[in-house]
């Protein structure tokens, strides 16, 4: 097992290195230039397009929100929580400048995933509209190289099956039932039972139930913990243009050791503020895209502006309030009892808990909330990967083992399961960018023509 440890290391130093978030940041810049900055330009008008009921409405599964708050269940929750901590515990406050920006170029890699996936999407035996990369990669990367879009295609649903089970289920349900039990003094295996009986009646009904369970679970949470976040914000707000002036200074200039911090260099605020970035909002990974092609939409570029809105919300929204929160409480200099400074949710608990009386509290169940709605939303993404493999046929046999996975995993340590499925999950970048790349002036043209006529 050690040595299989070893390389399955070796190989995430490849997935979550330099040379992969380097493609990452390549990728999402050439697409924000190709589109003359459109993502930036038009956050605006993807907010309206997200609540304007008079819309445009074609075919599909899921209302156009219900899909991004889909995508959304998959990326807000530990990145998100834990995530920014550790990226400003190893990085400094420098970091979190690394991480907005990668989420800004982030967005044009999000809005194109999208665009494809609606528009190379299938219907299935059932009836049913699927698509994701490996549906793009055959149908559109097929038109010219379909040598290469076969392996592509088979590459990415082998990663994103296999991923799932580890990140979208393991990590979580273990994260979930760790914190309560810290916290709560809940025994592990009650937490097992009960989200294995949750998340079974959710996922056994479909992308549809996990889409309106999706639509009102993701965005009350979200509000709460942001809510929280900005009353402990407006309670330090004297010390918010420090937190700012640490972030951008740090970004250019390596922070030095302060309290129980251990300072840090530029390279890595780039570094982690990046691979944290990236693994929070998963632009590049290819998975959000498998929620957005099951809106019900004829445009494939509508759907884009509203996906592209996940990457915005997710990191320039609640990771810059997880990372303002840490900054303006000074919990980022505090010591922990062996002495050194603290990092991940300890780090984030803190800097609640420092302002506001029972703010760990917060944390854990969000935690908690976040985790479960990442296990739904991840359980779609592994079943189209499932399906894309074999068949619909056997769609009820993934759900179950999916069910009896969250059982299982809530009592054991999962360390070897994380570092498989967190190589996995960034293996799925390298055939979806590969296939972005190839399909970038399709996405360039439509993109043209829409809002040449809506102009």
């Amino acid at each position: 097992m050690d040595w299989l440890n070893s390389m399955i290391s070796s190989v995430n130093a490849f997935a979550w290195g330099p040379p992969m978030l380097g493609m990452l940041g390549v990728t999402g810049v050439l697409l924000t230039l190709g589109m003359v900055f459109m993502p930036w330009r038009k956050v605006g008008y993807g907010f309206q397009l997200l609540y304007d009921k008079d819309g445009e409405v074609g075919e599909g599964e899921v209302k156009p929100f219900n899909a991004l708050m889909t995508a959304l269940s998959a990326t807000v929750g530990t990145g998100n929580i834990a995530g920014v901590a550790t990226a400003i515990a190893l990085g400094g406050p420098g970091a979190i400048f690394y991480m907005w920006l990668i989420a800004l170029f982030g967005m044009a890699t999000k809005y194109a995933e999208a665009v494809c996936a609606v528009t190379y999407r299938e219907v299935d035996a059932a009836g049913k509209y699927v698509g994701g990369p490996m549906y793009y990669l055959r149908n559109g990367v097929g038109e010219f190289a379909p040598e290469l879009a076969k392996w592509l295609g088979l590459a990415f649903a082998v990663f994103g099956a296999v991923a799932a089970f580890g990140i979208g289920n393991a990590v979580q349900v273990n994260s979930m039932a760790t914190a309560l039990q810290g916290s709560f003094l809940i025994p592990t295996w009650i937490t097992g039972v009960v989200v294995a009986a949750l998340v079974g009646f959710v996922v056994l009904g479909g992308i549809q139930r996990i889409g309106e369970v999706a639509g009102k679970l993701v965005p009350a949470m979200i509000v709460l913990y942001v809510g929280a976040a900005l009353i402990i914000i407006l309670i330090n707000i004297a010390s918010v243009p420090a937190a700012i002036g640490l972030i951008f200074k740090h970004a250019l200039k390596p922070a030095a050791a302060a309290g129980g911090f251990a300072g840090a260099a530029v390279a890595a605020a780039v570094r982690f503020g990046v691979a944290r970035g990236v693994f929070s909002n998963e632009s590049g990974l290819g998975s959000a895209a498998i929620a957005h092609a099951a809106a019900q939409t004829n445009s494939p570029v509508r759907q884009g502006v509203i996906a592209m809105l996940g990457t915005f919300i997710d990191t320039i929204v609640v990771c810059t309030m997880t990372a303002l929160v840490i900054l303006t409480s000074g919990a980022w200099m505090l010591k922990g009892a062996d002495g050194a400074g603290l990092t991940g949710v300890l780090l984030t608990s803190a800097g609640f808990q420092s302002t506001i009386a029972g703010g760990s509290y917060i944390v854990t169940i969000a935690l908690a909330v976040f985790a479960f709605t990442t296990i739904l939303g991840w359980s779609y993404y592994g079943e189209r990967c499932w399906q894309y493999l074999f068949s619909e046929n056997s769609l009820m046999v993934y759900r179950g083992l999916w069910v009896l996975a969250a059982l299982g995993f809530a009592n054991v340590k999962v360390a070897f399961v994380w570092n498989l499925s967190d190589t996995l999950n960034g293996l799925m970048a390298v055939p979806n960018l590969i296939g972005l790349l190839l399909l970038a002036p399709m996405v360039f043209k439509v993109t043209r023509e829409y809002f040449d006529e809506s102009a």
